[in-house]
């Protein structure tokens, strides 16, 4: 029996990722005196801002920078101002069958904040695990998790939008469903790859299998009592 679902923020709630490239970019540039491209901002990922940030800018301003992060974050995010169509609605009927909802990102703490209060999705977690500057940390989240709600690792999904997030799940015998209806052809290519029958292209056709599949397994749980 599923008991919690974790959901990835960036490009799993909300087509953030754009968003979070020009913000970093646009923070990052004046301090190294050239321009960046979205390639180098996307190799940071899995660090959270400040690790970025660190990463791109070095030792000596990443403080000054990340300052103005914050600042351009907030008021770039207009321009995505809702979460994907059809995403809060599922997670409130994850809810209303009594399944916890966690959220876990790479974002660190404050910008991941400030995207749930442009959302309005500020009180829709039961929980919230945000990133670390040193190194991607979605295993550690997954196993923290476990351990809290004393879960197996068959009662847990989490939903994600890269390969990282299967490795992750992958470590930690939990299922991992990919969400692909952000990603790039070529990352989805990746997702068929690491995940076969597990990618969706759309909410509506993840919540239709989430519907089965919770069936199926209330089902299972009901069949080993009798």
């Amino acid at each position: 029996m599923i008991r919690l679902i974790a959901f990835d923020l960036d490009g799993t709630i909300g087509n953030t990722v754009p968003m979070c490239i020009q913000a970093c970019k646009k923070a990052v540039e004046p301090y190294i005196m050239r321009e960046l491209s979205d390639t180098e901002v996307e190799q940071t990922f899995g660090l959270n801002e400040e690790g970025m940030i660190k990463q791109l800018v070095g030792s000596e301003s990443w403080e000054s920078a990340l300052k103005d992060f914050y600042t351009i974050y907030s008021k770039i995010h207009e321009i995505c101002p809702q979460p994907f169509s059809g995403i809060r609605d599922l997670i409130e009927d994850l809810k209303s069958k009594a399944i916890f909802i966690a959220l876990i990102t790479g974002k660190g703490e404050r910008s991941c904040d400030i995207t749930l209060r442009k959302f309005g999705m500020e009180n829709c977690f039961d929980q919230i695990l945000t990133g670390n500057p040193q190194r991607n940390t979605k295993s550690e989240a997954i196993r923290l998790l476990l351990y809290k709600y004393k879960l197996q690792p068959c009662e847990m999904l989490y939903i994600g939008d890269a390969v990282s997030d299967i490795s992750a799940c992958v470590k930690n015998s939990v299922c991992c469903l990919s969400a692909a209806w952000a990603t790039s052809d070529k990352i989805a290519v990746g997702l068929e790859e690491r995940n076969p029958n597990r990618v969706f292209y759309s909410i509506q056709s993840l919540k239709e299998f989430l519907s089965d599949y919770l069936r199926e397994s209330n089902t299972q749980k009901d069949e080993t009592i009798f």
